[in-house]
């Protein structure tokens, strides 16, 4: 399955969850059910991967934590927010960063219409 696949899947999955739940539970409710509609689909999906960066000759082992990880190649940064900005967005940002991780969505549940809420991010796609 190629990336543009698994966020397909993951964005549907999103969409699908929003569109039952609405807004305004815990990012933890919406997590579960992000977990569990891909799952079911067949995806691999791990919650709260730890990921480790190094500094000079130093391991920080848990230097992030990933939300979602589907299929070891789509992080997903879950979202309860009023906006977006630009650091949340830096965050999604350095994740894909850190490893061999090349997309990254943000869906944000506390939007009106799920599809507004999703931020993508790329690297070398």
């Amino acid at each position: 399955m190629s990336e543009k696949d698994i966020g397909q899947t993951m964005i549907t999955a999103a969409m699908k969850v929003h569109s039952a739940l609405g807004s305004g539970l815990l990012q933890s409710a919406y997590e579960l059910c992000l977990v569990h509609e891909p799952t079911r689909r067949g995806s691999l999906v791990r919650k709260q991967v730890p990921i480790a960066r190094r500094y000079e000759d130093l391991t920080v082992d848990d230097a992030y934590r990933i939300d979602l990880l589907v299929n070891n190649r789509l992080v997903v940064a879950g979202t309860a927010l009023e906006a977006v900005l630009p650091v949340h967005r830096g965050r999604l940002l350095s994740y894909p960063g850190s490893g061999e991780f090349k997309l990254g969505y943000r869906p944000n549940v506390t939007v009106a219409r799920s599809r507004d809420g999703i931020t993508r991010m790329l690297h070398g796609l």
